[in-house]
């Protein structure tokens, strides 16, 4: 199980990814187009991402995106919870 500080930088990562993304990962929740379980799921998954730092770089870089960097973990569910 991934430490505290992993799971914490990770939630970061995540919801800056969301952000560049235009997704507000608390309103999601809000309408029920996200549960808790799955937003969990997210940051652990983001957890198994080989390129944390890639990633930082990326969204140093970008204010807004279309789509995710091709490594991330979470892009596909992003762009769903976006489109929804």
């Amino acid at each position: 199980m991934p430490g505290r500080k992993t799971i914490e930088e990770h939630e970061r990562l995540m919801g800056q990814m969301a952000d560049r993304l235009g997704v507000d990962l608390d309103e999601a929740e809000l309408r029920g187009d996200l549960a808790p379980e799955q937003r969990r799921d997210m940051v652990l998954s983001c957890t198994n991402c080989t390129s944390p730092e890639e990633c930082g770089k990326w969204l140093e870089s970008h204010d807004k995106a279309e789509d995710t960097p091709s490594y991330c973990r979470n892009g596909a569910a992003l762009t769903d919870l976006r489109d929804s």
